[in-house]
């Protein structure tokens, strides 16, 4: 599962790199109406690659809904692990057989910034504080142990997918990583990290607005206490 928005100068060698990998791959490429002429861009690969499909929507809705539209499409079918990454080239392809193979033994498998052999190229000092905050901030206030919580390169079983309750997850922009991710840990599911070498955006174009992080905030901070009041309410029925 790919989301596209403006990506026409990416989305041809991603594409690719991930069909020339000889894996039996089905890409599924939500964009929203990117003016660049990435969805235009997709219908001419589909030409090369049958396996290649394209949901136009017709505006920017946020990375949310684009996935949360994505896994219930791709639950229609009979895939059995479900792969997402972004579109940008900041993603490696030459990561997804790695993440395959750790899927023999765990249930998700998130390409990872932040343990050791992982790193980060191309972004600036701010960007990059920021981000190792947030995922600092995430775990302890979650109790996750992951991370890279805030990651978009994640792999999973089609039974995550399916037990993860999606009008629960109701972000609009990136703290869906995080919503999926806590939710995956909390429903018992077997979750590992892999190193992976992120490569920023060609021009440092922070999509991070001060919205985005307050919506982050409140989120991290009503989860933490939705999760303590459940377990509370359960341990007190018992």
């Amino acid at each position: 599962i790919i989301p596209t928005y403006n990506e026409a100068k990416n989305i041809e060698l991603l594409t690719d790199k991930i069909f020339e990998s000889g894996k039996e791959f089905s890409i599924l490429i939500i964009d929203d109406n990117s003016p660049d002429g990435t969805w235009q861009k997709v219908l001419s690969l589909q030409k090369k690659y049958p396996n290649l499909r394209l949901i136009k929507r017709e505006q920017k809705k946020g990375l949310g809904s684009a996935y949360r539209l994505a896994f219930r499409e791709v639950l229609k079918g009979d895939y059995d692990i479900i792969l997402q990454m972004d579109a940008d080239l900041s993603h490696d392809p030459a990561y997804i057989a790695p993440m395959l193979q750790l899927m023999k033994n765990y249930d998700v498998v998130i390409g990872s910034r932040y343990i050791r052999g992982g790193g980060v190229f191309d972004w600036s000092f701010n960007r990059l504080l920021l981000s190792r905050i947030a995922n600092v901030f995430s775990r302890i206030v979650l109790r996750v142990p992951v991370y890279d919580i805030t990651s978009g390169f994640k792999c999973m079983r089609r039974k995550v997918l399916e037990d993860i309750i999606f009008d629960r997850i109701s972000s609009r922009g990136y703290f869906f990583q995080i919503e999926t991710t806590f939710y995956s840990y909390k429903k018992g599911f077997r979750l590992t990290e892999l190193p992976i070498v992120f490569s920023g955006r060609r021009k440092d174009i922070s999509k991070m607005s001060l919205g985005i992080i307050l919506e982050g905030l409140w989120k991290i901070l009503f989860l933490s206490f939705s999760s303590f009041f459940s377990v509370f309410h359960k341990s007190s029925d018992g």
